[in-house]
């Protein structure tokens, strides 16, 4: 007895939230994203307070999408990324989406309050971009092909 084919879903584009406030840091990954023909909906925001509108749909917000992933830096104008990462973890709305902290800091007092704040993977930014690439690249594998996504 032959099993029925399955079919094939349509890869549907990723939404994906980026916090940073560095346009060179910004460019960087849309770049690193398209190298690896990664199908996705970018969207940056450059401050902590506009990252909580977005995520809250609120003042020119209000009809933004929710986000598939999130890649948030912690050094943010107004309010910081653990400011934006406890608000998502407390957010029963908001819990449930993966938070990657993409950041410079190799401070171990960094990695240990983002996840102690229930961070979903904390990634320090490679220096060259064929190392940035080669992050964005297991990102990509685990968080957009091995883990399955929210529904």
């Amino acid at each position: 007895m032959s099993l029925p084919a399955l079919k094939e879903s349509p890869v549907s584009p990723i939404n994906i939230l980026l916090i940073e406030d560095n346009v060179g840091d910004v460019e960087l990954t849309v770049a690193a994203f398209e190298e690896l023909n990664i199908i996705h909906n970018f969207h940056n925001v450059r401050d902590g307070q506009e990252a909580l509108e977005f995520l809250h749909k609120e003042g020119t917000h209000a009809q933004a999408i929710r986000p598939d992933l999130i890649l948030l830096d912690l050094n943010l104008p107004k309010k910081n990324g653990w400011e934006i990462l406890h608000n998502i973890k407390q957010d029963s709305a908001l819990k449930a989406i993966p938070v990657i902290v993409l950041t410079n800091s190799r401070d171990d007092k960094d990695v240990v309050m983002c996840y102690m704040l229930h961070a979903n993977c904390y990634i320090v930014k490679p220096l060259g971009f064929r190392e940035f690439v080669s992050a964005i690249q297991s990102i990509e594998n685990f968080w957009l092909h091995v883990a399955v996504r929210l529904p």
